[in-house]
């Protein structure tokens, strides 16, 4: 159930069941040569929406833009700051719990957001308490990567070893090739690719990862691949959401 899709009327009617909602967030940034700018959020999105048709859960509009700000030196990067990215999280929470759910579960896309997340949680539940909604101390929110479970893991392994890399991956290619076949891109791609270096600015970042890839050797990709992938994160995602849905709450 896709919460741009429905009318308030369903939606009053699917929170008298669950309080539960899936918030799918990604990011707009560089994937090297061949990845697409928009890989995080298209994964995010593709795989929030297969757990919500295995779940029954709603699922809300992709937040297509994260932090990025590391990658703003590749043409096409969109980036919000963490401090920018901290209210949105909380904006929606706040206009999500003004209607009655009380557990958030984001499904993310990019590393990059991990950190502003959690920042943005302990927020949110503040902000919520300051303003005296009578379910503030019911809500919960609860971030899952799907590039971070244990079954997506160990396929990558498997299949790249250490050409999975840490960005650009091929995993999450495939997973985006398996989402928008009609999209592949294909270029020349280097047999040596920098890995190691830690992350400062978006200028210090492409000075040490010139074509944007961090170890990773996406030509590996295939489609195939990517509907193992996608099996796999809904799967555990799903297992994931009810487990935290069905969780004790304060009452």
């Amino acid at each position: 159930m896709l919460l741009s899709l429905s009318t308030w009327q369903e939606v009053e009617t699917y929170l008298q069941k669950s309080t539960g909602i899936i918030l799918p967030i990604g990011s707009t940034e560089q994937h090297g040569p061949t990845g697409l700018i928009g890989t995080d959020a298209i994964c995010a999105e593709a795989i929030a929406r297969g757990v919500g048709e295995a779940t029954g859960a709603i699922v809300a509009p992709t937040i297509n833009v994260g932090m990025a700000l590391h990658h703003t030196a590749f043409p096409g990067t969109i980036s919000l700051r963490p401090s920018t990215l901290i209210l949105l999280v909380r904006d929606y929470v706040t206009s999500l719990a003004k209607a009655g759910f009380t557990k958030f579960y984001f499904i993310n896309g990019h590393g990059g957001n991990i950190a502003t997340l959690k920042a943005a949680f302990s927020e949110t539940y503040a902000y919520l308490e300051d303003l005296q909604i009578p379910s503030a101390h019911k809500v919960q929110c609860q971030v899952a990567n799907w590039f971070m479970c244990g079954s997506v893991y160990q396929l990558a392994k498997e299949l790249y070893g250490d050409q999975e890399g840490s960005h650009a991956t091929p995993s999450e290619v495939a997973v985006t090739q398996y989402v928008y076949p009609e999209a592949i891109k294909q270029a020349p791609l280097s047999p040596e690719v920098a890995r190691g270096h830690r992350i400062y600015s978006a200028t210090d970042f492409r000075q040490h990862y010139p074509d944007g890839r961090m170890g990773s050797n996406p030509a590996l990709a295939t489609p195939e691949h990517g509907k193992q992938f996608y099996d796999l994160a809904v799967k555990e995602l799903s297992n994931g959401y009810l487990e935290f849905l069905n969780a004790d709450t304060v009452s």
